[in-house]
């Protein structure tokens, strides 16, 4: 793909001398590192001799702490060092941290710069990019939120060596979905390969450069950008029960039980071939254990997605394919739909 990547997002062979080359075309009052219990012990140490006169925030991990109170502790911090607007905050960390520290950053004092070191596959590939700022609120993921883009992203892939396979898997499904709305070439490739850093890395860029193609046809999601929530529909519901239930899943674990749920109403609605829609299910199915799910819960499941961002008035609204590399936003969904998804899914 010959795409060139805007300024803000740099792919970096050695994020610590990209810290101190952006840090020393600024002039920042001071520095805030956000991080939590994992990326203090993994990730900091890659980059700390850039950051010796900043001042580390620790938050605990974890998509049940992604929530104000969180946010609270991180304002009250930057409060406490009387933090003007001519500070710096650096996220290191995920897509919690990248989220929230952003969002934080974005409306402490109507918003001081921020950047993003995206320490994990999900955040390098997608989460990172394109300026979409969140936390939970009141079990629903990303519910109270804005649009604003970091001063920078700096993405080093050595970052990926420091996670457990469950995390790169989580990932991995973020980049299956850019193939699958945008690139069936993409698709193709990525579920022939391992999942192992040395496997993946060489297709990162052909993620990042599709999911920024896409953020420049329609920044604030009023258009094409929705193209990029396939599987997250019907996945965003399977993760906010999961949370809610005391049994919470990755991200993209979720999504990949999205991709094979909405794959199934994209056959039934809008005409994807049986033989597409199964080779996708086989490929999620050889990559991810299906999660568990109650048959019991169905309806409180399927109520959840009546809470989507994508969602128009009392119309339930979703992302289905038309063929590998080929989507199509703001398909109506009935409830009765969804719980056959759901239940297609459990079998």
């Amino acid at each position: 793909m010959n795409q060139t990547l805007p300024v803000y997002i740099e792919i970096s062979q050695n994020a610590e001398e990209s810290i101190a080359s952006f840090l020393a075309s600024k002039k920042y009052s001071s520095v805030f590192v956000l991080l939590d219990e994992n990326t203090k012990t993994h990730c900091y140490p890659l980059v700390k001799k850039s950051l010796k006169e900043a001042i580390c925030i620790e938050i605990k991990s974890g998509e049940q702490y992604k929530n104000l109170d969180t946010c609270q502790f991180i304002w009250s911090k930057l409060t406490r060092h009387t933090t003007d607007r001519k500070a710096l905050l650096i996220n290191l960390g995920g897509g919690v941290i990248g989220d929230m520290g952003g969002f934080c950053a974005a409306t402490y004092k109507r918003g001081i710069d921020f950047i993003n070191i995206p320490t994990t596959l999900l955040s390098q590939v997608d989460a990172s990019i394109g300026g979409k700022l969140g936390i939970d609120f009141q079990g629903l993921k990303n519910h109270i939120g804005l649009f604003q883009l970091p001063n920078k992203v700096i993405i080093d892939s050595r970052f990926l060596h420091t996670l457990p396979h469950k995390q790169l898997l989580s990932g991995f499904a973020e980049m299956l979905k850019h193939g699958l709305i945008a690139d069936g070439t993409h698709f193709k490739d990525l579920i022939n390969l391992r999942i192992d850093v040395q496997s993946i890395t060489p297709h990162l860029l052909t993620s990042i450069q599709l999911k920024n193609r896409i953020v420049l046809s329609d920044p604030t999601e009023s258009n094409n950008r929705k193209l990029l929530n396939w599987g997250h529909t019907l996945g965003h519901a399977i993760e906010t029960f999961c949370l809610t239930n005391n049994t919470p899943i990755l991200h993209g674990e979720a999504v990949a039980a999205g991709i094979i749920m909405e794959s199934y109403l994209s056959e039934k609605i809008l005409g994807l071939s049986h033989q597409e829609c199964r080779q996708i299910e086989e490929a999620i199915d050889s990559f991810y254990q299906r999660v568990s799910l109650p048959k019991g819960h169905l309806n409180k499941i399927a109520e959840y997605v009546l809470q989507d961002k994508k969602n128009e008035g009392n119309s339930t609204q979703a992302v289905l394919l038309q063929s590998i590399g080929k989507a199509q936003h703001s398909i109506p969904l009935t409830m009765q739909q969804v719980k056959e998804a759901i239940l297609y899914y459990i079998k």
